[in-house]
């Protein structure tokens, strides 16, 4: 099907002017209508913002951030690196990750000497030259690109509209900005990286700022990111954190998927259709509603999509762009003339990949490996295919390894973070309790896992079967790479133990996606659609899942029984039973899957058009059974909210944020708050949930010693999960900041003052009341009831 491919024929899909490639005059009319897409998806994005409670100056102020901070040096790097134009969508996507690759080491430089007021002008530092040089003077108005037509930028646009709705509808109605009632409810571990961001703003390298000192051995170049959001754009961090950055990079996810989509498998329709696996086409479950507490196989893409995990936002855009840029380097040892007629990037694509990969390094922990065990699959291919392998892919290796040692020995400091090897260890327990059993019984509910881990996860990777079919597994080197990281995230999740190993699984998404869809679009192109063919397809799809998505909404719960009493075997066995809904109801679609195929061969004699299509239609319709997760998860936010939402009292806010309005950002804060509970009760002696991390995102400011739950020395001793009970490590010091609470003297103070630049002592009381006597050695400086502050002398 030649609308699927990228050649002339895109082109005549279009206007008089699109199918001339540019070379046509352009009319204001035709400039107007091209400009409406852009126009409706922006309109989208800042209309679900407004609605959620954005103030029109803090959009205006990011919009002014983002283009002058981001977009305009990172567009004129990419293009002085690229060496001819292929789309402006391509330009400027690829050119926004650049341009956040370069604001890091803007970040390093202003952090570290002190220059926050001056932030603002370090994009000078790219556009003079620009502005100056003659020979770069040509990359601010370049000229040749591929105009796409204008059903494939509405179809983006769309995509773009639907992920701002979708984002509207589960993070940004659903908390506030800053809470204010009493108490009000946010997502647990936003504080945390507002905190980050905060201490961001004011240390290179940041530091825990829950422990003042405390080193943080951490993926945080997201949180430098934020910091950079907040200095130069002048906009608060929490607005930036709970309204601003996720659907901002989220659009930058959807632009740089088509961007690589199209780059990479030679075909425009690629692209949307990446997006919606990746977006569109979550987890298989038929478990509702489904919490943290039931996820089956860790964290979901579709659970944790961008905004309960903020450096998964904003890795995203980083790990497509690392993924277009070292495809870039494979697909020139390729054969498939599909791609010919998109430009190579030219000797630019091996410093591309340099920056895509340093700041992917520390952006997510999860995301080098997953690209690495691509690359090292597609070298194998070569090696056993050529009996060589190029310098270029050599060269690429070395740049993903050195970024890796980067990361490993400067940001990690050599710590695991708790990921230990363990084979099965995620998901041995659902087999646990079958071991005094026959041994073929453990056996089956041993593979009856994997294949509901297969069916839970990789169901956007089903378009890539039939590429693999028709190829005789004869694939390109670019194919083996995003075949080899889309299976490399699942292999680490079943071969290292502990929660965050399913960031693997997630990591290995966009490459699942992008060789999916070019699969499919190869499947489409052989059966010939036509495009009302394509288009009643996808209805159908849509259709499905929505049909699918009030089933597991209203009857999920009888479904589950009914799967236990088919499924369930022994009643001695239940560790698996959490796997049977979903087990049960991929026989129902394999069942309906093989009689629609009988079905459909036999309407084929009847109708020879149909003839040859029935593969395209069932890899769609096998993966309409993942569209519901979205849908679910929406509805979930609204009936039930996010089970890990705790309790914010507004009056904690205003305390924190007076503090500071009247501390500098070198005072260290001292608390009695150490504990997070979910309904916000007094807990005393009896706290076991050392969470507490209010104060120090809210004032921006390190604090001696509030929670420690997340410190990475803790989390690495713990094996990854979160150490909520454990005492902090130095008793000491920890007594030292109880008494000067609760048993407060003259000396005790002055420590605090001289030893620990302690400034400012903050007691909350449903903690513990302070002792009468503070108020004798510090001054009382804020006051609301529930929260005081005591400025020390």
């Amino acid at each position: 099907m030649d609308a699927y491919r990228t050649t002339g024929s895109d082109r005549g899909a279009g206007t008089a002017d699109e199918r001339a490639g540019g070379s046509a005059p352009v009319t204001g009319r035709v400039r107007a209508v091209r400009l409406l897409p852009t126009a409706a998806a922006l309109t989208a994005v800042l209309a679900v913002l407004l609605v959620c409670g954005t103030r029109p100056e803090d959009v205006a102020r990011y919009a002014g951030y983002a283009l002058w901070s981001v977009l305009l040096p990172g567009t004129l790097v990419f293009r002085a690196l690229r060496r001819r134009p292929h789309t402006l969508v391509e330009d400027l996507a690829l050119g926004a990750v650049t341009g956040l690759v370069l604001e890091l080491a803007a970040w390093g430089v202003v952090v570290r000497l002190g220059l926050q007021s001056l932030a603002v002008l370090w994009p000078l530092a790219v556009v003079l030259p620009f502005a100056l040089v003659p020979g770069l003077r040509r990359h601010w108005r370049p000229r040749g690109y591929t105009r796409p037509p204008l059903s494939w930028s509405w179809t983006v646009a769309g995509l773009v509209a639907l992920t701002a709705v979708y984002f509207g509808e589960v993070f940004l109605a659903r908390f506030p900005i800053l809470p204010t009632g009493e108490p009000s409810r946010v997502y647990g571990d936003l504080p945390y990286m507002i905190s980050l961001a905060g201490n961001a703003k004011y240390q290179m390298p940041p530091t825990f700022p829950q422990a003042a000192g405390e080193p943080l051995h951490y993926h945080w170049f997201t949180f430098a990111h934020m910091a950079m959001s907040s200095v130069v754009g002048g906009i608060d961090l929490p607005v930036v954190a709970m309204r601003l950055m996720v659907p901002t990079l989220s659009v930058l996810t959807v632009l740089t998927l088509v961007a690589a989509a199209h780059r990479l498998s030679g075909r425009l329709w690629a692209g949307p259709l990446a997006v919606a696996l990746f977006m569109g086409v979550g987890e298989f479950t038929a478990a509702y509603p489904n919490f943290i507490d039931s996820w089956l196989f860790g964290a979901p893409a579709v659970g944790l999509l961008s905004w309960a995990s903020l450096s998964l936002a904003y890795s995203q855009p980083l790990l497509i762009a690392l993924a277009a840029a070292v495809g870039e380097v494979l697909r020139g040892y390729g054969a498939d003339s599909d791609r010919r007629a998109v430009p190579p990037l030219g000797r630019g694509v091996l410093v591309l990949v340099g920056l895509f990969a340093v700041a992917s390094s520390a952006a997510k922990a999860s995301t080098l490996p997953v690209t690495l065990g691509g690359l090292a699959v597609a070298g194998l291919a070569l090696a056993v295919t050529t009996r060589r392998i190029p310098r270029a892919v050599l060269a690429t290796g070395a740049i993903l390894v050195g970024a890796q040692l980067f990361a490993t020995a400067l940001v990690f400091d050599f710590q695991s973070y708790g990921l230990q090897l363990g084979l099965f260890g995620n998901v041995r327990k659902y087999w646990a309790d079958t071991r005094p059993g026959p041994a073929p019984v453990r056996a089956a509910v041993a593979l009856a896992t994997l294949a509901a881990f297969a069916l839970n996860h990789q169901l956007r990777l089903l378009g890539a079967v039939p590429l693999l079919w028709r190829r005789r597994m004869r694939l390109e080197p670019v194919q083996w790479f995003l075949l080899g990281a889309a299976l490399a995230g699942p292999a680490a999740y079943l071969l290292i133990g502990g929660f965050n190993a399913s960031y693997f699984t997630i990591a290995s998404a966009p490459f699942a996606a992008l060789l999916s869809a070019w699969g499919w679009c190869e499947l489409a192109e052989r059966a010939a659609l036509p495009r009302r063919a394509v288009a009643a397809l996808v209805a159908g799809a849509v259709l499905a899942g929505a049909v699918l998505t009030w089933l597991i909404h209203g009857f999920s719960d009888r479904w589950a029984e009914f799967s236990v009493r088919l499924l369930g075997g022994d009643a001695g066995s239940r560790a698996h039973w959490p796997l049977l809904p979903m087990l049960a109801a991929a026989l129902v679609v394999a069942a309906a899957a093989v009689l629609g195929l009988l079905l459909w061969r036999g309407a084929g004699r009847v109708r020879p058009a149909l003839r040859g299509t029935g593969g395209v239609v069932l890899i769609t319709g096998l993966c309409a059974v993942g569209l519901p997760a979205l849908p679910l998860d929406v509805l979930q936010g609204r009936e039930y909210g996010w089970d890990f939402a705790w309790a914010l009292s507004g009056r904690q806010i205003e305390a924190a944020r007076w503090v500071r309005s009247h501390s500098r950002p070198a005072d260290v804060l001292a608390t009695n708050s150490h504990c997070w509970q979910f309904d916000d009760h007094a807990y005393g002696p009896e706290c076991d949930n050392h969470r507490s991390q209010w104060l120090s995102a809210y004032s921006e400011r390190s604090v001696l010693v509030e929670g420690w739950a997340y410190a990475p020395r803790l989390v690495a001793r713990s094996g990854g999960g979160v150490v909520a009970r454990e005492p902090f490590w130095d008793q000491r010091l920890f007594g030292l900041n109880e008494d000067a609470v609760y048993r407060p003297t003259a000396e005790l103070i002055e420590r605090l003052r001289q030893e620990h630049r302690v400034r400012f002592l903050v007691v909350d009381r449903k903690a513990g009341a302070e002792s009468p006597r503070l108020r004798e050695f510090a001054e009382p400086v804020f006051d609301n009831g529930r929260v005081a502050a005591y400025r020390l002398p």
